[in-house]
């Protein structure tokens, strides 16, 4: 049997986040000062907000509670896949950070072009692509064996909040639509959000049905009792917090979507 190995945060993701949130600050302000297009304010909140939420998640006791609860992996990754990402985009990080890299505007442009960029732009642009990464994503670290793998060892551990963090910013993309893409609302988003509640659905729902232990990695430290209480809370949390974001979201995006359809009928009456 796998023995829980304690996983201790590492000071790269700290620091990585620092340099993000200073580069962001840093083509903020200069947005804000040379440009007649700036940033609002509540837009760097979102984004700032959105990176503390990402440490919190891997930098915080919550990080390192995940080899002693499912519960707090189940917080860890919810953080990272749902909140922390859907808050950064909505910051415009690509716009903010670019004008925090490059000395001109030209600069900033040109980091736009070539053959990767537009690759990249292409798959962001499938939502099919966004909801099979993310969706691979979670089945994957959830598969028993990946999921002790992760558990046992550092680097994996890393890999797999990296993951958890990548994907979320690709199921996201499509869904707030940030610069440099063009929004365009459209009804199958809310229908993107629904089908992504599904494998979140399926997975927390065998979390709090079965009566059997999914990570036998637990059971080193707990009786299996316990471990199953454990099991429950974090499946009941994933299904909670999944359904009630995707289902504002979902919101959100119908209203604005009503929004634009009423004056052109409006137009059309007259």
């Amino acid at each position: 049997m796998a023995h829980h190995v304690h996983i201790a945060p590492g000071t790269w993701v700290v620091g990585l986040i620092l340099a993000l949130v200073v580069t962001y600050q840093s083509g903020w302000m200069r947005l804000r000062l040379l440009t007649s297009n700036p940033l609002p304010a509540w837009r760097a909140a979102s984004a700032l907000g959105g990176l503390v939420v990402a440490w919190l998640a891997v930098a915080s006791p919550i990080g390192a509670g995940d080899g002693r609860l499912l519960t707090f992996h189940m917080v860890q990754h919810l953080l990272l896949m749902t909140i922390a990402p859907a808050l950064i985009l909505l910051g415009e990080p690509v716009r903010a950070v670019c004008w925090g890299l490059f000395e001109s505007p030209e600069d900033a442009a040109g980091s736009f072009r070539g053959a990767a960029w537009t690759r990249t732009k292409v798959a962001l642009g499938r939502p099919a692509v966004c909801w099979l990464a993310a969706t691979a994503t979670l089945v994957g670290w959830h598969i028993p064996a990946a999921f002790t793998l992760a558990l046992a060892s550092p680097f994996w551990h890393a890999v797999e909040q990296a993951s958890f963090l990548v994907s979320g910013v690709l199921f996201w993309w499509p869904v707030v639509q940030p610069w440099p893409s063009r929004p365009d609302p459209r009804w199958s988003t809310v229908l993107y959000l629904f089908l992504a509640t599904l494998p979140c659905d399926i997975l927390s729902g065998f979390l709090v049905f079965s009566d059997r232990v999914a990570y036998p990695v637990y059971l080193s430290a707990k009786p299996a009792l316990a471990v199953l209480d454990d099991q429950q809370c974090a499946g009941a949390l994933m299904w909670t917090v999944v359904t009630i974001v995707y289902l504002v979201a979902g919101t959100i995006v119908s209203t604005q979507l009503l929004a634009i359809s009423n004056p052109r009928r409006v137009a059309e009456a007259a």
